[in-house]
Parts: structure tokens; sequence; C-alpha cells
């Protein structure tokens, strides 16, 4: 005979089973486990070819920067592949109304990227959830291509940025791009959406960027702070470019949340630890560059001999499997550390620029100004 625990157990198991596969499946969460079930969520997608990403509407351009390549051919045949944002303009690349989610966005744009500023605008707030270089946002801060392999962001060749956060809005999306630079770019965009009902514990999407050159001598890096809410954090991209020479990543991780003053409730051991490597990321004498579905030390920019003469490195590190939750307030720093002469640690004054990500309810605090053109630039 079965025992009264065990059955008690498959009891609930059937129960919870039969509850979870009950529900209707709104079509987001999508894994190999679960493609198989149907939804009444609806594809929509927009990109210069359908600029509204209205069912059926797509191809009809008449005009575009592909018009003379397909004068031959006619309407339908990639007139509109592309748009070209003049100098100082901002560019609305999409305004969706309704419910659902961005699942994907693919770009690639010409031009220094640090110079052109991706924001995104949820439901009908008047400051952004993400304002971030566009390179930044594709942890491509050094305006140099390195591969990227994970499962947040993709960087493909031919500089193809790639993102797959889930990112839900209850009543309008706006996405724009403008261009600070004294020069017009060419942007090629597709953003993949689904219209559909978003759970109530659903929260917001958020990314920002910060940027400090050189870090003041004993003072530690803020990723973010003022942040009001619930939610979790979900990610980490740093470009840091050192100004010293020896090892820099000495330094703890530290987030402090839900009223953390002095002390923070999560406290790392060391910066290539936070980024999920160890010893220096050293593999016999050198730096080994790495992409993985979590993690990645991708980019390593070694000195050319001549006027590229600075150590400069990009990481990222998803919490996909381990988000940093929080219920009220959140803060994120790291310490720049080396070593100096008896074994004790130098205080580093590096090139360090961060892109955050994060979920939290609305509305948000006002996020710091972003820095100016000239302190954008990378040099």
């Amino acid at each position: 005979m079965k025992s009264i625990s065990y059955l008690l157990g498959l009891a609930c198991f059937l129960c919870v089973s039969s509850f979870t596969y009950g529900q209707k499946f709104n079509g987001l969460d999508t894994h190999m486990g679960n493609l198989y079930r149907t939804s009444d969520a609806k594809t929509r997608s927009i990109s210069p070819e359908n600029f509204t990403g209205e069912k059926g509407k797509g191809g009809m351009a008449t005009e575009g920067t592909g018009k003379h390549a397909s004068q031959d051919l006619g309407q339908g045949w990639k007139v509109s592949p592309s748009v070209e944002i003049k100098s100082k303009t901002t560019f609305t690349l999409a305004e969706i109304t309704g419910q659902g989610a961005i699942q994907h966005i693919w770009m690639t744009p010409t031009g220094k990227w640090r110079y052109s500023i991706l924001r995104i605008y949820w439901d009908d707030e008047k400051e952004p959830s993400v304002e971030v270089p566009v390179g930044d946002f594709f942890c491509m801060g050094w305006q140099q291509y390195a591969p990227i392999t994970s499962l947040a962001v993709a960087v493909n060749p031919g500089s193809a940025f790639n993102c797959y956060w889930t990112m839900p809005f209850r009543k309008k999306c706006r996405i724009t791009m403008e261009n600070i630079a004294n020069e017009s770019m060419m942007l090629y965009y597709q953003i993949d959406y689904t219209l559909t009902d978003i759970p109530d514990d659903a929260a917001y999407f958020h990314a920002q960027f910060r940027r400090v050159n050189p870090l003041p001598y004993k003072q530690v890096y803020t990723l973010l702070d003022g942040v009001k809410g619930k939610g979790q954090y979900v990610g980490t991209y740093i470009a840091w470019g050192v100004n010293s020479n020896g090892w820099w990543g000495e330094g703890e991780m530290k987030f402090y949340m839900d009223g953390d003053k002095d002390f923070p409730t999560v406290n790392g051991t060391g910066l290539e630890d936070y980024f999920c490597g160890s010893y220096n990321f050293d593999n016999k004498g050198k730096y080994q560059e790495f992409s993985s579905p979590y993690t990645g030390l991708h980019q390593v920019i070694r000195p050319d001999g001549l006027y590229q003469s600075q150590q400069r490195f990009g990481m990222y590190r998803w919490h996909i499997t381990d988000p940093i939750r929080f219920d009220k307030d959140l803060r994120v720093t790291v310490q720049a550390l080396g070593w100096r002469d008896g074994g004790r640690y130098l205080p580093l004054k590096d090139d360090i620029s961060s892109t955050v990500f994060w979920y939290q309810t609305e509305p948000h605090a006002t996020f710091p100004k972003l820095p100016t053109k000239d302190e954008l630039e990378v040099n």
C-alpha cells in the first residue's frame, strides 16, 4: 500500500499540473518545453518596412533608402530597409498602443555608437525607463566589434546588435533614437513584439547608463542608486578602461537593498568573481575572452604599440536565474582596486562605464543627467 505522504504528494502534483496547464497561455515566457502551446497572442513587428507594425502593412513603401536600388523592381522589393537620422534629431522607432511585450530588438547603427541614444518609454510616462547609448545597451561600449553569445544579448558579425529582454507594457510603448553626432547616421532595425494580456505582477524593464573618467582616488563607482519601488536587478555591463599598469579587478560588487546603509546585503569577493571568472581571467599569462549564456569577458582591447595604448575590457553578467530582488530600494556599487607594493590594495583612477538592467514597479526615480557628448566620447 502506498504511504499516505506519497498519495498526498501525488494529489498535490496533479492539482498543480492541472491548474498550470488549465490556464490560458498568454504567449509569453516561451521555451523549448512550451512552444507547442497555442495562445491568443498576436505577433507584430516594426521596421522601416512597416513603421506601425500593422497587420498586412509590411513592404508597401514607395519611398525610402532603397528606392534607387529597387527602381527596376518596384513596390515590395526592399524599398525602405533603413532610416537616416539627421544630426541633432530624435527619430521615433516604434510607437505601440495596447497591452503586450517587446520580445526581440535587432539593429545595426552606423557612426559612433556612444552618440546614438536609445530611449524607451512605457505607458504614458514622460521620462524614459531606458536611456542608454546604443552600443552600451548591447554591450559594445568601446566602438569595436566583439561577438557575444548570451541569452539576453547577442552581437553577431557585422555589428548586428540583438537583445531578448522581455519588456512588458500595459497601455503603450514608445522607442526613440537620438543622434547627438555632428553627422547623420543610418539605422537598420526590427522590433518584434506581441500583443497579449500582461500579468498583474509584471514589472517594467529599465536600463541606465553611467560613466566616470577618471574615477576619483579612493572613491567607489556607483552603478545605480535612487531606485524606489519593488523589483529585481537582472544585469550588468561594464566597459572598463585601465589607466595604470597591473591587475585592475580586485574590487567588490555590493548591492544595498531595502534600507541598507553602510553595509550591503549582497557583497561579492572581487570583480572577476562577480563576472563568474577567477584569478584575473588569466589563461597562461594572458587575458582569456569568453562568452557564455549568463556571463562573459567578451572584449579585451590590447595596446597596439602606437595610439591604442591602454587596455580596455567589456564584461556582462545576467542575473537570469539569480535576480537581485528588492522590495523598497536598491543601490549598486563597485570598488576599483589593483595592487601596490607590499601586497596592499591600490585604489584606481580608471575609466568606468556601466549599463545596468532591472525590472521594477512604476513610477521610477528620475535618472541622472546623461553625460555630454564630449563626456561620452571614447578616446
